[in-house]
């Protein structure tokens, strides 16, 4: 039995290894596992080592053969809680739902640990082996079963909204431990408890966690990227310098030179591919070179700037703003005349994030523009990066935040009181590389 134990640990310390060798995404999901990995391999080493004391009651002193098996089940309660987290954040970034179970289960996790470190632990020998028994074990496998019949109950309730590969990846996984806890408690000596958590930790790293999956994702943020500067349309060019030549009929050469010298920032900085990530200076330099030749164009938008002068330094995702001011501009003031405000604020949030908002005093979104654009955000990574049609520089930018910087931030809208919309957009606090 022993041998098993000791053959498992090293195939997780093999996944283990290769996983956290491998090029990844900052995400909850890759991070939730990243943690599952620790608390498998501390499970499994647990489980070989209390298969011995176990085995071995008249030789190891008790107290040390109690801790050992109380730390053990505990181990074991994580590990299943953290195959529930990893399966809920995925699941809610498949159909965009809220987690709303979490509380719960964490309450839940805390209760189990508590029954299992003070209730009575004793031990039964048989001449098959021996297993530890008691109360104390009442409440673990009570959790573990808890932790599985929520995540039953997730891939039910959301099945025809999960991709195929992963809902047959948990699907697959689920029975996997079902069928183990179902083993183990018909024949306690079995001790196969490990062999489950294996088999479920192998069933995602194969199927949603394998290093070429992860590789794939950081090609597509690569090709988002490109897709993304190759959009600058060039009728802003065509019509940048038609005003710039109006301009230099009715002006002096220093305003056609002033006017030439922001033309060039613009492109000198957008055509920047070779960094995925540049400072929040960098990215205020830009937009506020294409404001300066915008507000030439259009006389009567004022463009106003609230930025936190902590932040310059901070790191964010490249070429992510001029979009979505665009955007404001031709879908937004556009209606009014190209009269209005454009404001531009970026401050830091409670929960020591950023967020940039870009609000705009134009018509605002009618009821199915709304509806089209939350849905495009939401499903985000169901959809291919685009280069032509409507609302692309949103969904791109969508697209390269969670990519970049994890599903948890990203861009949204909502609606000005006083007309006009304002867009959000939620990035992590980065400093330097």
């Amino acid at each position: 039995m022993l041998r098993m134990e000791t053959a498992l640990l090293l195939v997780v310390a093999f996944v283990a290894y290769m996983y956290f060798t491998t090029e990844k995404e900052r995400t909850a999901l890759h991070r939730t596992f990243s943690l599952l990995l620790v608390f498998v391999l501390v499970n499994l080493s647990l489980d070989g080592a209390t298969v011995y004391t176990v085995n071995h009651l008249d030789a190891v002193p008790e107290l040390f053969n109690d801790v050992l098996h109380r730390l053990f089940l505990g181990s074991m309660v994580v590990v299943i809680f953290l195959f529930y987290q990893y399966i809920a954040i995925l699941v809610q970034e498949e159909t965009g739902r809220p987690r709303c179970l979490d509380l719960p289960a964490r309450v839940f996790l805390a209760a189990a640990e508590m029954g299992n470190f003070l209730l009575p632990i004793s031990y039964t020998r048989t001449a098959e082996g021996n297993y530890s028994s008691g109360p104390y074990m009442l409440v673990p496998y009570a959790a573990v079963a808890f932790y599985l019949l929520l995540c039953a109950g997730l891939l039910a309730a959301n099945w025809r909204q999960i991709d195929q590969k992963k809902k047959s990846a948990i699907g697959i996984a689920l029975v996997i431990e079902f069928v183990i806890c179902l083993l183990q408690g018909l024949h306690h000596t079995w001790l196969i408890s490990g062999m489950g958590i294996t088999l479920m930790t192998l069933s995602f790293y194969l199927t949603l966690e394998n290093p070429e999956a992860l590789r794939a994702e950081l090609v597509e943020q690569k090709m988002s990227m490109l897709y993304l500067k190759s959009q600058v349309n060039p009728h802003f060019l065509y019509n940048t310098l038609d005003t710039i030549r109006i301009q230099a009929q009715l002006n002096g050469d220093k305003k056609v030179a002033d006017l030439l010298m922001r033309l060039v920032d613009f492109f000198r900085l957008s055509v920047k591919v070779d960094r995925s990530m540049v400072t929040l200076d960098d990215e205020m330099e830009l937009l506020e070179a294409y404001m300066e030749l915008m507000c030439c164009r259009y006389p009567d938008i004022n463009c106003e700037y609230d930025i936190d002068p902590d932040l310059g330094g901070t790191q964010v995702p490249n070429f992510i703003l001029q979009p979505i001011v665009e955007n404001s501009l031709l879908h937004g003031l556009k209606n009014k005349g190209y009269r209005g405000v454009m404001e531009i604020s970026v401050q830091k949030t409670s929960d020591s994030c950023m967020e940039i908002r870009v609000r705009d005093t134009g018509s605002g979104f009618t009821e199915d523009k709304k509806a089209a654009i939350n849905g495009l955000l939401q499903s985000y990574a169901k959809q291919p990066p685009k280069l032509t049609g409507n609302s692309i520089g949103i969904l791109n930018v969508q697209k390269r935040i969670k990519l970049l910087c994890g599903r948890e931030y990203g861009l949204s809208y909502t609606e000005n009181t006083d007309g006009g919309v304002t867009a959000h957009i939620l990035l992590p606090l980065y400093s330097g590389d």
